[in-house]
C-alpha cells in the first residue's frame, strides 16, 4: 500500500521524488547555463564598449578597431543585413514547408510520402560549408539571368533596386536568402508534418462524411489544428537562419557602401562578421567588439524565441475558443 502523509496524501514513491528532483535541477541548470552565458559576453564586451567613440546601437559604419584606444564600431548595419536574409529566407520557407508538409501527410500514396519525408530530412545533414560552396557556383550563376531581369523590371522598387555590390556577382542577399531557405525547409517541414499527423482522425472522417472535399478536410481540420505547430516551425527556423554562418560567410560579399534594403545588396550579418574577423581575437580589446556584437545576437534569439511563444500560445488558445 502506498503510504499516507499525516495531510491525507499519498506520499510520493521514491523514484517519483528522484525524478521530479532531477527534472527540476535540469531545468534550473539551463537557466543557470543561460544566465552564465549572457553574463560572461556581457563582460567581455565591456572593456571594448567603453572605448566606443561611436553609438554601438546606431552606428553602422566601417568597424575600425586597430587603435585599441579609440575604437569605432556599432551593430546597426549588421542587425539590418541579419534581420533581412532571415525573413527572405522565412518568407521562401514558410510556404514551401507547408506545402510539403501538407502534401507528405494528406496526399501523397504511402509509398512515396515515407521516402520524401526522408528525403526532405535529409537536408539538414549538409554541412553548412557545402552549401555556401553550393551557392556560389551552382546556385548563383543559375539565378543571374532571373536577378537581371528583377532588376531591370522591378528596379523601381527598393528591393530589387540596384544594391552596393554587383548583381552578376551572385553575392547578394538574394542568392544567400534562397540558400537559407533551403537550409531551413527541413526543420520547419518536420516540425509542421508531425503536428499535421496528430489530426483527431475522427474529426477528419466527420468532415469527409459529411461531403467536404479533400481541400475542405485541410482547411477545416489539419490546418486549425496545426497552426501552432506550424508557427513554431518557422520560429525554430528563423533562430537557424538568424546565426547561420559558414554558408552566408562564402556567400555575401561585404561591402563598405551603405546597406539600402535591396535583395542585390551584400553585406556581413553578425556570425559571418565575428567569424570572417577571428584573426583579431587575440587583443581583448578587439575581441570584445565582436563579443559585444555576439552579445546582441544572443538577445535577438531569446526574442524570438519569445514571440514563438506568444504566437502558439495566441493559435492555441485561438482554436480552444472555436
Amino acid at each position: 500500500m502506498v503510504p499516507i502523509s499525516p495531510w491525507g496524501r499519498a506520499k510520493p514513491r521514491v523514484g517519483d521524488r528522484i525524478f521530479r528532483w532531477l527534472a527540476q535541477s535540469s531545468g534550473f541548470l539551463i537557466v543557470v547555463l543561460v544566465i552564465a552565458i549572457g553574463g560572461f559576453l556581457l563582460l567581455r564586451a565591456m572593456p571594448a564598449l567603453k572605448r566606443d567613440k561611436e553609438n554601438f546601437f546606431t552606428y553602422g559604419g566601417t568597424w575600425i578597431t586597430t587603435d585599441t584606444s579609440a575604437m569605432h564600431f556599432g551593430i546597426f548595419e549588421l542587425l539590418q543585413v541579419t534581420v533581412f536574409v532571415s525573413l527572405f529566407a522565412l518568407f521562401l520557407a514558410m510556404p514551401t514547408a507547408l506545402g510539403v508538409a501538407l502534401f507528405i501527410t494528406q496526399y501523397a500514396p504511402r509509398r512515396v510520402a515515407g521516402p520524401l519525408a526522408y528525403a526532405v530530412d535529409l537536408l539538414a545533414a549538409v554541412p553548412s560549408i557545402v552549401y555556401g560552396v553550393w551557392g556560389v557556383y551552382v546556385l548563383a550563376p543559375q539565378l543571374r539571368p532571373v536577378a537581371t531581369w528583377l532588376n531591370h523590371v522591378m528596379g523601381w522598387c527598393f528591393l530589387f533596386a540596384g544594391g552596393n555590390v554587383s548583381v552578376a556577382s551572385g553575392g547578394t542577399i538574394f542568392t544567400g536568402g534562397i540558400v537559407l531557405a533551403v537550409m531551413i525547409l527541413p526543420i520547419i517541414t518536420a516540425v509542421t508534418r508531425e503536428v499535421f499527423v496528430q489530426t483527431p482522425r475522427d474529426e477528419i472522417e466527420a468532415a469527409l462524411a459529411l461531403g467536404a472535399t479533400r481541400w475542405e478536410v485541410v482547411k477545416l481540420t489539419v490546418l486549425p489544428f496545426g497552426l501552432s505547430g506550424y508557427l513554431s516551425g518557422a520560429m525554430l527556423g528563423l533562430g537557424r537562419a538568424l546565426g547561420e554562418t559558414v554558408a552566408l560567410l562564402i556567400i555575401l560579399r561585404g561591402t563598405q557602401a551603405a546597406f539600402g534594403w535591396s535583395l542585390f545588396d551584400g553585406g556581413s550579418t553578425f556570425a559571418t562578421k565575428i567569424a570572417g574577423t577571428a584573426s583579431e581575437f587575440n587583443d581583448q580589446y578587439k575581441a570584445g567588439a565582436y563579443i559585444a556584437a555576439g552579445l546582441v545576437l544572443f538577445l535577438l534569439t531569446f526574442l524570438v524565441d519569445a514571440l514563438a511563444r506568444g504566437a502558439v500560445a495566441g493559435a492555441g488558445s485561438a482554436r480552444g475558443g472555436r
